[in-house]
């Protein structure tokens, strides 16, 4: 089992099994965006096509079977053994059966804040176009934004939607239990986006006080899964709700049940929010990089550990810099555990810092004026600094 200590004693540890990424001969600070998938991914991609090529179109069994296996890995990242999960290609297409299942035209009301990631910006604002009253709950402060969109919730609130990591800053909210209370007692959706969380800040929804809320996900960051597997976890009432865009895989498990004319019938469980025929090798993929995890003890804890290990790394380096701080600077009130998977660093240029670095070979990327390093496991301590040291260079011309 690798630990902290392995990483750091021997600089190839883990490195050695992502060869086909190059990451030790690379500066790939992409990582909360794309990280490098682990040289087994390409195993799973194989055994799809084997799988297909052998059984045409009786490889669906195998794929189904994939499918759930990747759902266990799932439950098991959220702490939740006995929880429901629908998988989609995006985390945009669960969304889009999720607000299907809600009663908009009875309650056209969604409470948001105004720092969400693209899927739920884009949407929100095209929606609000066609008469959904959307409530942008400001950032900041963040200590107090749970406690804020809380007291935005009225009779008119169909479902809330907000982040556990924000994309942008890095920055955990905080008093999510709260928020989840004030949604189960007033009979509101809840569902948190933990894109930027799972796979580098444990996420235990019994322990964070989630188990009513919903949560969505996806492998393309922190677990290496890449494209096409993304999650949305159901909590018990879901199993009441009826979404409007449902695929005929929402159907599987109610094809022997009896009919009702005029009402669609729905599959008990996860596949009650299920799409349509989809392309199987993203689990493949996924499933076999999630045994890699398992195999070499990338739990949830130890990935907290080393990525709370080189976020403070490359905060400290990049302090010692000294570059000026109407160039590039960083929110230095916000305690290191407060922080997610990647240094947020304000610029007055991010995206042209993103060109620069990456013309020096060092992958970063930006939205706004915020520009990320995302380091990985895979990264060692030296490749950080000479990484922070290039944007030293880059801003100092």
């Amino acid at each position: 089992m690798t630990t902290l200590d392995d990483l750091r004693a021997d600089e190839n540890a883990l490195a050695a099994h992502y060869s086909r990424f190059a990451v030790a001969d690379r500066l790939l600070l992409s990582g909360h965006s794309h990280q490098a998938w682990p040289d087994v991914a390409e195993e799973g991609l194989l055994e799809s096509f084997a799988d297909a090529a052998r059984d045409v179109d009786g490889k669906w069994e195998r794929a189904f079977a994939k499918a759930d296996e990747l759902r266990a890995g799932f439950r098991l990242l959220l702490g939740d053994p006995h929880g429901e999960y629908a998988l989609g290609a995006s985390t945009h297409d669960l969304v889009l059966r999720f607000l299907s299942a809600m009663e908009l035209p009875r309650r056209p009301r969604l409470v948001t804040t105004d720092g969400e990631f693209h899927t739920l910006r884009r949407q929100f604002a095209r929606l609000e176009e066609e008469g959904v009253e959307i409530v942008r709950v400001p950032l900041d402060p963040v200590t107090t934004l749970a406690e804020r969109v809380a007291g935005e919730v009225d009779g008119n609130t169909a479902a809330v939607l907000v982040s556990a990591v924000l994309f942008e800053t890095s920055r955990l909210v905080p008093g999510l239990a709260h928020l989840a209370d004030v949604c189960r007692d007033r009979s509101i959706e809840l569902v948190v986006d933990a894109y930027h969380a799972v796979g580098v800040v444990p996420f235990a929804l019994h322990d964070l006080g989630l188990t009513n809320a919903w949560v969505l996900g996806g492998g393309y960051k922190y677990l290496q899964l890449g494209e096409g597997n993304c999650f949305l976890r159901l909590p018990a009432h879901a199993q009441e709700l009826r979404p409007v865009i449902t695929g005929w895989y929402a159907e599987f498990g109610a094809l022997a049940d009896e009919r009702h004319p005029g009402r669609v019938p729905y599959a008990i469980g996860g596949d009650r929010f299920a799409g349509a025929t989809y392309d199987p090798a993203s689990h493949y993929r996924g499933v076999r990089v999630q045994r890699f995890f398992a195999e070499h003890g990338l739990t949830p804890g130890f990935l907290r550990e080393v990525s709370q290990h080189q976020v403070g790394l490359l905060a400290s380096v990049f302090d010692k810099l000294g570059l000026p701080g109407d160039v590039v600077t960083r929110d230095r009130e916000t305690p290191l555990g407060m922080l997610g998977g990647f240094l947020s660093l304000r610029c007055a240029d991010a995206a042209g810092l993103q060109a620069a670095l990456a013309a020096h070979g060092v992958r970063t990327d930006s939205r706004g004026s915020h520009l990320r390093f995302g380091p990985a496991p895979y990264l060692s301590d030296t490749q950080l600094e000479t990484a922070m040291g290039t944007l030293a260079a880059v801003v100092r011309g």
